[in-house]
Protein backbone atom coordinates (compact mmCIF):
# COMPACT_ATOMS: atom_id res chain seq x y z
CA UNK A 1 0.00 0.00 0.00
CA UNK A 2 2.00 3.26 -1.21
CA UNK A 3 1.52 6.97 -0.14
CA UNK A 4 3.50 9.96 -0.60
CA UNK A 5 5.40 12.12 2.04
CA UNK A 6 2.87 15.20 1.76
CA UNK A 7 4.96 17.47 4.46
CA UNK A 8 7.54 17.33 7.03
CA UNK A 9 7.82 18.98 10.17
CA UNK A 10 9.92 19.71 13.23
CA UNK A 11 8.96 20.97 16.28
CA UNK A 12 12.68 22.25 18.13
CA UNK A 13 10.84 23.13 20.91
CA UNK A 14 8.59 20.92 22.97
CA UNK A 15 4.65 22.49 22.47
CA UNK A 16 5.83 25.24 20.11
CA UNK A 17 5.90 26.24 16.20
CA UNK A 18 5.96 23.70 14.05
CA UNK A 19 8.55 24.27 11.33
CA UNK A 20 8.11 22.98 7.48
CA UNK A 21 10.53 20.83 6.07
CA UNK A 22 11.56 19.97 2.19
CA UNK A 23 13.64 17.23 3.33
CA UNK A 24 15.35 15.29 6.72
CA UNK A 25 17.95 12.82 7.16
CA UNK A 26 16.71 9.79 9.64
CA UNK A 27 18.64 6.61 11.05
CA UNK A 28 17.91 3.84 13.19
CA UNK A 29 18.45 4.69 16.96
CA UNK A 30 18.79 9.11 16.52
CA UNK A 31 15.98 11.54 16.73
CA UNK A 32 14.32 13.57 14.42
CA UNK A 33 17.27 16.02 13.60
CA UNK A 34 16.32 19.29 15.79
CA UNK A 35 12.97 17.98 16.72
CA UNK A 36 11.54 18.59 20.41
CA UNK A 37 15.85 19.34 21.36
CA UNK A 38 15.28 21.44 24.17
CA UNK A 39 11.66 21.73 26.43
CA UNK A 40 10.74 24.58 29.24
CA UNK A 41 9.81 22.97 32.92
CA UNK A 42 6.98 24.13 34.43
CA UNK A 43 7.90 23.91 37.92
CA UNK A 44 11.14 21.29 38.48
CA UNK A 45 10.63 18.26 36.50
CA UNK A 46 13.20 16.63 37.93
CA UNK A 47 14.94 16.04 34.38
CA UNK A 48 19.01 16.15 34.81
CA UNK A 49 20.51 16.85 30.62
CA UNK A 50 22.97 15.10 31.73
CA UNK A 51 21.73 11.83 32.18
CA UNK A 52 18.06 12.33 30.37
CA UNK A 53 15.16 9.95 30.77
CA UNK A 54 12.13 10.13 29.84
CA UNK A 55 9.85 12.67 31.68
CA UNK A 56 5.84 13.12 31.08
CA UNK A 57 5.00 16.00 29.39
CA UNK A 58 2.84 17.52 32.26
CA UNK A 59 5.79 18.44 33.48
CA UNK A 60 6.60 21.11 30.62
CA UNK A 61 4.71 24.02 29.34
CA UNK A 62 2.41 22.24 26.89
CA UNK A 63 -0.51 22.91 24.57
CA UNK A 64 -2.24 19.96 26.48
CA UNK A 65 -1.96 22.31 29.74
CA UNK A 66 -1.48 25.91 28.42
CA UNK A 67 -3.23 26.74 25.21
CA UNK A 68 -1.51 30.01 25.33
CA UNK A 69 1.89 28.51 24.10
CA UNK A 70 1.06 28.33 20.72
CA UNK A 71 0.36 32.07 20.39
CA UNK A 72 4.14 31.87 20.56
CA UNK A 73 5.55 31.62 17.10
CA UNK A 74 9.43 30.29 17.45
CA UNK A 75 11.98 29.48 14.60
CA UNK A 76 14.76 27.80 15.06
CA UNK A 77 17.94 28.74 12.19
CA UNK A 78 19.84 25.38 12.39
CA UNK A 79 22.88 27.35 10.72
CA UNK A 80 23.49 29.97 13.17
CA UNK A 81 21.47 28.23 15.77
CA UNK A 82 19.62 30.84 16.64
CA UNK A 83 15.94 30.75 17.79
CA UNK A 84 13.68 33.48 17.39
CA UNK A 85 10.22 34.34 19.06
CA UNK A 86 7.33 36.31 18.46
CA UNK A 87 4.09 37.15 20.37
CA UNK A 88 1.45 39.11 20.49
CA UNK A 89 1.70 42.08 23.16
CA UNK A 90 5.70 40.98 23.97
CA UNK A 91 8.79 42.11 22.65
CA UNK A 92 10.54 40.10 20.04
CA UNK A 93 13.51 37.65 21.64
CA UNK A 94 16.26 35.75 20.03
CA UNK A 95 19.71 33.74 21.08
CA UNK A 96 21.05 30.54 20.92
CA UNK A 97 19.35 28.05 23.59
CA UNK A 98 23.12 26.24 23.82
CA UNK A 99 23.54 29.38 25.59
CA UNK A 100 23.00 29.17 29.65
CA UNK A 101 22.58 33.20 29.30
CA UNK A 102 19.62 32.78 26.82
CA UNK A 103 18.20 30.00 27.72
CA UNK A 104 17.09 31.95 30.93
CA UNK A 105 16.26 34.89 28.98
CA UNK A 106 13.73 32.68 26.78
CA UNK A 107 12.21 31.70 29.97
CA UNK A 108 12.25 35.18 31.61
CA UNK A 109 10.12 36.09 28.05
CA UNK A 110 7.65 33.34 28.23
CA UNK A 111 7.07 34.07 31.87
CA UNK A 112 6.37 37.63 31.37
CA UNK A 113 4.31 36.28 27.87
CA UNK A 114 2.23 33.20 29.43
CA UNK A 115 -0.35 33.55 32.72
CA UNK A 116 0.84 33.27 35.51
CA UNK A 117 -2.11 31.00 36.90
CA UNK A 118 -0.02 28.75 34.62
CA UNK A 119 2.50 28.52 35.80
CA UNK A 120 3.51 25.88 38.64
CA UNK A 121 6.83 27.10 39.02
CA UNK A 122 9.58 28.63 37.56
CA UNK A 123 10.17 28.30 34.08
CA UNK A 124 13.47 26.71 32.71
CA UNK A 125 14.69 25.79 29.50
CA UNK A 126 15.94 22.27 29.49
CA UNK A 127 17.95 20.54 26.33
CA UNK A 128 18.19 17.17 25.74
CA UNK A 129 21.66 15.47 24.92
CA UNK A 130 22.63 12.94 21.90
CA UNK A 131 19.79 10.74 20.73
CA UNK A 132 17.32 11.62 23.37
CA UNK A 133 14.41 13.49 22.56
CA UNK A 134 11.51 15.01 24.51
CA UNK A 135 9.21 12.81 22.91
CA UNK A 136 5.42 11.97 24.31
CA UNK A 137 6.43 8.43 24.39
CA UNK A 138 10.03 7.54 25.22
CA UNK A 139 10.25 4.85 22.18
CA UNK A 140 8.52 7.57 19.28
CA UNK A 141 10.87 8.16 16.94
CA UNK A 142 8.78 10.09 14.41
CA UNK A 143 5.46 10.11 14.29
CA UNK A 144 3.18 9.73 11.07
CA UNK A 145 -0.21 11.61 10.44
CA UNK A 146 -2.47 10.04 7.39
CA UNK A 147 -4.21 12.69 6.21
CA UNK A 148 -6.98 10.70 5.10
CA UNK A 149 -8.03 10.23 8.71
CA UNK A 150 -7.56 13.44 9.86
CA UNK A 151 -10.10 14.19 7.01
CA UNK A 152 -12.36 11.51 7.80
CA UNK A 153 -12.40 13.09 11.23
CA UNK A 154 -13.18 16.02 10.08
CA UNK A 155 -16.28 14.95 8.27
CA UNK A 156 -17.30 13.09 11.36
CA UNK A 157 -17.65 16.23 13.56
CA UNK A 158 -18.60 18.21 11.00
CA UNK A 159 -15.54 20.93 10.62
CA UNK A 160 -12.29 21.39 8.89
CA UNK A 161 -9.43 20.42 11.50
CA UNK A 162 -5.90 21.57 10.82
CA UNK A 163 -3.72 18.80 10.36
CA UNK A 164 -0.75 20.41 12.41
CA UNK A 165 -3.16 20.20 15.82
CA UNK A 166 -1.66 16.80 15.65
CA UNK A 167 2.13 17.82 15.42
CA UNK A 168 3.38 15.33 13.20
CA UNK A 169 7.10 14.81 11.49
CA UNK A 170 6.01 13.43 8.01
CA UNK A 171 2.20 13.71 6.75
CA UNK A 172 0.97 11.24 4.77
CA UNK A 173 -1.28 11.43 1.40
CA UNK A 174 -2.63 8.35 -0.63
CA UNK A 175 -3.47 5.52 2.48
CA UNK A 176 -7.10 4.83 2.88
CA UNK A 177 -8.23 6.25 6.37
CA UNK A 178 -7.24 4.99 9.60
CA UNK A 179 -5.40 1.97 7.60
CA UNK A 180 -2.30 3.03 9.75
CA UNK A 181 -4.18 1.69 13.21
CA UNK A 182 -3.69 -1.61 12.21
CA UNK A 183 0.02 -1.80 10.91
CA UNK A 184 1.86 -2.17 14.65
CA UNK A 185 5.19 -4.45 13.67
CA UNK A 186 4.79 -3.53 10.41
CA UNK A 187 7.77 -2.94 7.95
CA UNK A 188 7.57 0.85 6.13
CA UNK A 189 9.70 1.88 2.98
CA UNK A 190 9.92 5.70 4.25
CA UNK A 191 11.87 7.50 1.12
CA UNK A 192 15.04 5.52 0.82
CA UNK A 193 14.72 4.69 4.55
CA UNK A 194 13.33 1.56 5.84
CA UNK A 195 11.26 1.97 9.11
CA UNK A 196 8.66 -0.43 11.66
CA UNK A 197 5.94 1.25 12.95
CA UNK A 198 5.73 1.07 16.62
CA UNK A 199 2.21 1.86 17.48
CA UNK A 200 -0.47 3.97 17.09
CA UNK A 201 -0.13 7.46 18.76
CA UNK A 202 -2.96 8.07 21.72
CA UNK A 203 -4.21 11.35 21.97
CA UNK A 204 -4.52 14.11 24.34
CA UNK A 205 -6.05 17.55 25.04
CA UNK A 206 -3.27 18.74 23.00
CA UNK A 207 -4.94 18.53 20.13
CA UNK A 208 -8.25 20.78 21.40
CA UNK A 209 -5.68 23.76 20.41
CA UNK A 210 -6.32 25.66 17.24
CA UNK A 211 -2.53 26.25 16.18
CA UNK A 212 -3.58 29.63 14.80
CA UNK A 213 -6.07 31.01 17.06
CA UNK A 214 -4.04 29.75 20.80
CA UNK A 215 -7.54 28.45 21.31
CA UNK A 216 -9.01 25.24 23.07
CA UNK A 217 -12.15 25.23 20.76
CA UNK A 218 -13.06 21.59 20.33
CA UNK A 219 -13.38 18.06 21.76
CA UNK A 220 -11.29 16.45 19.24
CA UNK A 221 -10.48 13.22 21.56
CA UNK A 222 -14.32 12.85 22.30
CA UNK A 223 -15.08 12.91 19.12
CA UNK A 224 -11.80 10.25 18.28
CA UNK A 225 -13.48 7.56 20.84
CA UNK A 226 -17.14 8.39 19.89
CA UNK A 227 -16.64 8.01 16.34
CA UNK A 228 -14.13 5.28 16.75
CA UNK A 229 -14.06 3.80 20.12
CA UNK A 230 -9.85 4.48 20.16
CA UNK A 231 -8.09 7.85 21.11
CA UNK A 232 -5.55 7.11 18.11
CA UNK A 233 -4.42 9.45 15.27
CA UNK A 234 -1.10 8.67 13.83
CA UNK A 235 1.54 6.61 14.53
CA UNK A 236 5.59 5.96 15.72
CA UNK A 237 7.77 4.87 13.16
CA UNK A 238 11.47 3.75 14.24
CA UNK A 239 14.20 3.62 11.53
CA UNK A 240 16.12 0.28 10.56
CA UNK A 241 18.20 2.24 7.99
CA UNK A 242 19.79 5.38 7.48
CA UNK A 243 18.59 7.49 4.36
CA UNK A 244 16.38 10.83 3.20
CA UNK A 245 13.08 11.64 3.30
CA UNK A 246 11.60 14.47 1.07
CA UNK A 247 8.83 15.78 0.11
CA UNK A 248 6.38 13.71 -2.33
CA UNK A 249 8.64 10.58 -1.84
CA UNK A 250 7.06 6.99 -1.10
CA UNK A 251 6.02 5.95 1.63
CA UNK A 252 4.72 2.09 1.95
CA UNK A 253 3.63 -0.39 3.50
CA UNK A 254 3.90 -3.69 2.16
CA UNK A 255 0.31 -5.65 1.35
Amino acid sequence: MSGHVAAIYRHPVKGFTPERLNHVDLAPGEGFPHDRVWAVENGPSGYDPDAPTFTPKQKFTVLAAIPKVAAARTRYDETTGVMTAEAPGAPAFAGRLDDADAREAFAAWLTEFLDADDLRGPLKVVDARGPFRFTDHPLGQVSVINMASVRDLSEKMGVELDPLRFRGNLYVEGWPPWVENEWGGRELMVGWARAKVFKPIVRCAAIEVDPTTAVRDLEVVKALFDNYAHMFCGIYIQMTTTGRVGLGDAITAPQ
